[in-house]
């Protein structure tokens, strides 16, 4: 079990000894006056417990877990502090079923068998109904967690299991199908404000011996984040400090003296790692860049790794800036490297600079919608052969093959561009990119028209030696020639570069 004394078990008289990584009890030893804050304030009764009102109503799963009235696997999801552990603690003092705590950090395969034929052999002979508690039980292999199917589907044993992982993608669906699922919310600040006035004046808690001051108050209600445990163990850390100081009031210079950094609620393996993750990209996406730059941080304080952070900079200015800001990849990449040049913490400053020029630059996603839109015609099976002009006519026998034939070489054209069949027939004119109008991309959504008309040959102006030679390609060649002596189909001895 937790190293925090979550669970303070009393084992049975005459009960079958436990396997390894569990706990068999018919109840819970009384919590002594040295327990932690937060085992002390722990509910006695369903009615105390704080901010799962959507749980509570009569009638509702968890009241019928809790009171025994039916036999329900349940699945508890929830953030750390939102009171997992404590329901389970509730189903244990409640009910006259045997109650068997397991941590899937120290428990296997062996030890859910055990406790299963255990629990089969006293339904057999008539003795009381397993609640079986497995906590984190995201961490149970697939396998561990097959090993639990028949007995959830006969109740051998009533599953209760607690993560803070979605169980949609860490518990198998066999078994996610076989239980009811309660989602527990992070508890809003009115409630942890609640429950630490409560542990300040409960016999349990403080007992009145001390007061805490609106504004310590507020600060611990900022530090949880939701987590009352968090919540309370600041607040034990804050009353003993007072008490050593000899006063009577925790004030704020008191609190923060006792509780002076502040985890943040972020598991790189878990649900927080994406959601903080989406948050990051979807506020520079969304050109807020004070947004972008509090997720950057939050991530950076946890311990992410930057290069992860890089990497998805990387993805976002090509996915989300790209053509209306080229330089954005250029600064992501030059991020990316110096993650790895120079290092943390140093490498934070090229990190947040360039989630700044992300996060304000011009966006388009032109450059994500026109590769979906050709990936999507090829696995459909448009395409076809490659015009035989654009085949490759540098090997023994291909121009026997009419490899290469009718090529037109585009720098051999004034404009730089030719009118020539590059797709497949039929893809001829099908357009996959639609620039934007923002940024740099206004000037290819200017050009591409003209572009598009030449290559295609629709109307394209002709070409005069001796006349204007229009701007295609951001310049305007000198002359109609080129180096490197071209044969017919444009090719020479360079081989690949004009493939």
């Amino acid at each position: 079990m937790d190293s925090d004394a979550l669970f303070s078990l009393g084992a049975p008289a005459a009960a079958p000894s436990a396997p390894a990584g569990s706990v068999g009890v018919d109840d819970f030893a009384s919590v002594g006056q040295d327990a932690p804050l937060p085992v002390r304030m722990r509910p006695a009764s369903i009615d105390e417990l704080v901010g799962q009102e959507h749980l509570l109503a009569p009638g509702a799963p968890l009241r019928q877990l809790v009171g025994g009235g039916a036999a329900l696997s349940v699945i508890l999801w929830g953030p750390p502090g939102s009171g997992k552990t404590t329901i389970a603690h509730l189903v244990a003092r409640a009910t006259d079923r045997r109650f068997v705590a397991m941590s899937a950090l120290t428990a296997g395969v062996k030890d859910v068998r055990a406790v299963i034929e255990t629990a089969r052999r006293q339904r057999r002979s008539g003795g009381p109904q397993t609640v079986l508690f497995i906590d984190e039980v995201h961490r149970f292999s697939k396998t561990q967690q097959d090993s639990l199917l028949a007995a959830v589907e006969d109740r051998t044993v009533t599953l209760l299991a607690a993560t803070t992982e979605n169980p949609y993608f860490s518990v198998i669906s066999p078994l996610l199908s076989r239980c009811v699922l309660l989602t527990l919310q992070p508890l809003d600040d009115d409630a942890v404000r609640a429950l630490l006035r409560r542990a300040v004046t409960d016999p349990r808690g403080l007992a009145g011996t001390l007061t805490l001051a609106t504004d310590a108050e507020d600060h611990l209600v900022r530090l949880a984040g939701g987590d009352v445990r968090k919540a309370l163990t600041a607040l034990e850390a804050a009353a003993a400090s007072a008490t050593a100081l000899g006063v009577d009031r925790i004030d704020l210079a008191t609190t923060e003296q006792a509780v002076d950094v502040a985890a943040v609620r972020y598991d790189r393996d878990g649900d927080a790692h994406y959601d903080v993750t989406s948050a990051f990209i979807k506020s520079m996406r969304g050109s807020d860049v004070d947004a972008a730059l509090h997720w950057l941080a939050r991530m950076l304080v946890a311990g992410e790794d930057a290069r992860f952070v890089a990497r998805r900079m990387v993805i976002f200015a090509s996915e989300d800036v790209g053509m209306a800001d080229p330089s954005a990849l250029s600064v992501a990449t030059a991020a990316a490297h110096a993650v790895e040049y120079v290092g943390l913490p140093e490498a934070q400053l090229n990190l947040a600079q360039a989630v700044i020029h992300l996060a304000t630059a011009p966006k388009s996603n032109s450059a994500t919608t026109a590769l979906g839109a050709a990936m999507a015609d090829v696995r459909a099976g448009r395409g076809g052969a490659v015009p035989r002009g654009l085949r490759d006519a540098h090997y023994a026998g291909a121009r026997g093959l009419g490899h290469g034939t009718g090529y037109r070489y585009p720098h051999d054209d004034q404009r730089g561009v030719v009118t020539q069949q590059y797709a497949p027939d039929d893809l001829v004119g099908t357009d996959y990119y639609r620039p934007s109008g923002h940024g740099a991309e206004r000037s290819v959504a200017a050009r591409l028209p003209l572009l598009r008309r030449i290559v295609r040959g629709l109307s394209a102006p002709a070409t005069r030696p001796d006349g204007p030679v229009p701007v295609v390609n951001g310049r305007q060649p000198s002359g109609t020639g080129h180096a490197g002596g071209a044969d017919e189909d444009g090719g020479d001895a360079a081989g690949e570069v004009r493939q």
